[in-house]
């Protein structure tokens, strides 16, 4: 996308920019990080990684690179369970990892991968072809809905299925499974751009409504 939406809505932070061969990892440190984080988080019920992510300082978020984010939120769940202590911050009663990570485990683990597909038990609410809105909400934690899509008329252009709704995760309120759907917008309803282009996102039901 060569607009200026690049950071889930915001705007100023210039056009994205494919890296032509971009290796997984940019420096050795990426890796240690990636490999630090995992084991860590497969001990026992370890708090989600991405709220403490998403609860760093806006500025401080929007400045570091992906896994400097991922490093900064791994010492916030540390400083929770009261294994390390960070400077000017109330210390933790200490709370002990059950469990202990191998190198087969974890290889086991990232083959695996960890599929979000869940049954929920309930019809789904938009069929292929329908007019949606997507709500216009600001919520304080994690949403996929990106600011530049709210509030937004599309076409439902496919149904994935049920999955996992992250917005829910991220809060400690289980799987909560919802409907899926792939959701076209026209540049003119997203931008006010008149051309044949169209964008498509895949959105959550929670977040659409019947367009009025």
């Amino acid at each position: 996308m060569n607009g200026p939406h690049d950071m889930g809505g915001f705007t100023g932070f210039g056009p994205v920019r494919p890296e032509v061969n971009e290796p997984v990892f940019h420096e050795e440190w990426e890796s240690r990080v990636f490999a630090l984080v995992n084991a860590v988080s497969s001990t026992d019920t370890w708090p989600g990684n991405r709220a403490f992510r998403e609860s760093l300082p806006a500025v401080q978020y929007w400045r570091a690179s992906y896994y400097e984010i991922w490093f900064e939120a791994m010492l916030q769940v540390l400083a929770e369970r009261g294994i390390i202590a960070i400077p000017d911050q109330p210390p933790r009663a200490e709370l002990p990892l059950t469990g202990v990570p191998t190198a087969a485990a974890m290889a086991a683990m990232l083959r695996r991968g960890a599929p979000e597909n869940r049954l929920a038990d309930w019809p789904q609410k938009f069929a292929m072809g329908s007019a949606v809105r997507t709500r216009n909400t600001n919520p304080a934690l994690h949403t996929r809905l990106p600011r530049f899509a709210r509030g937004r008329i599309g076409e439902i252009a496919g149904v994935h299925g049920t999955f996992a709704y992250p917005d829910s995760q991220v809060r400690g309120l289980g799987d909560d499974p919802q409907w899926l759907y792939s959701v076209r917008f026209s540049t003119q309803a997203l931008w006010g751009k008149d051309s044949p282009d169209a964008i498509f996102l895949d959105l959550w039901e929670p977040y659409l409504e019947v367009a009025a």
